[in-house]
């Protein structure tokens, strides 16, 4: 039996949460899909239309205060209690991969919501099983911090490389012209990882791929691969 720690939120309730949390890659498919039959501008109307869809149902859900079926269950089970009256993370996360996505290269906006997504998981865990705890932060620990740049580094180079051919990966550091991608990487991941850790307020789905991606496309701009 999975045991709780470090926390009244069990461990076990944890890994269903971000197992639900894993469905956010659905936001990708959509806009991959949609844009290669259509467009650009039309995968980010599908997504916008699928944010309305999901505010309508937290609107159900908190407003009216009504009960639907599997849904209730999922949103009792999995949402902790802070959340109950406050707009779900699926909200954020979805209103942040429209903006990464309309706004920055699509190398670094796939990079900031696949961050976002593996980064969390892996900071979460790790921030229940981890035993050096990080001052002022009560659930994270610094196993899950280093556990999640790691993480966030690895989904950089496999969507840089992934997107610009695979050539990329094999760039050495001595490369004048692939350094700076592996700089930016590495930037991305820093932020992520560092956002993840000092953010307990705010919700870190909106805020991750904002920052990260920002801290991405800057640099790409910086380094002439890429313009505003």
């Amino acid at each position: 039996m999975l045991m709780k720690i470090h926390s009244e939120w069990p461990l076990e309730r944890e890994i269903g949460r971000k197992i639900i949390h894993l469905l956010s890659l659905s936001y990708l498919v959509i806009y991959f899909v949609v844009s290669h039959y259509f467009s650009h501008k039309a995968a980010l109307l599908a997504l916008s239309g699928l944010l309305i869809v999901l505010i309508e149902l937290e609107y159900v859900r908190i407003e009216l205060k009504a009960k639907l079926p599997i849904l209730s269950y999922v949103w009792k089970r999995y949402r902790r209690r802070h959340e109950g009256k406050h707009l779900g993370g699926e909200i954020f996360f979805l209103f942040g991969t429209i903006i990464v996505l309309a706004s920055f290269d699509l190398r670094i906006a796939v990079a900031a919501v696949l961050m976002t997504t593996f980064g969390d998981l892996v900071s979460s865990i790790g921030g229940k099983l981890g035993t050096l705890r990080i001052p002022r932060r009560e659930f994270r620990s610094f196993e899950g911090m280093f556990a999640e740049f790691i993480v966030d580094v690895l989904v950089g180079f496999y969507v840089v490389r992934t997107l610009s051919g695979g050539s990329v990966w094999w760039l050495t550091w001595s490369d004048i012209s692939g350094f700076p991608l592996w700089g930016v990487i590495i930037g991305m991941a820093f932020t992520a990882t560092f956002v993840e850790t000092i953010v307990t307020k705010l919700d870190d789905n909106l805020l991750i791929p904002l920052f990260s991606g920002f801290v991405g496309h800057a640099l790409l701009v910086l380094l002439g691969y890429a313009t505003f």
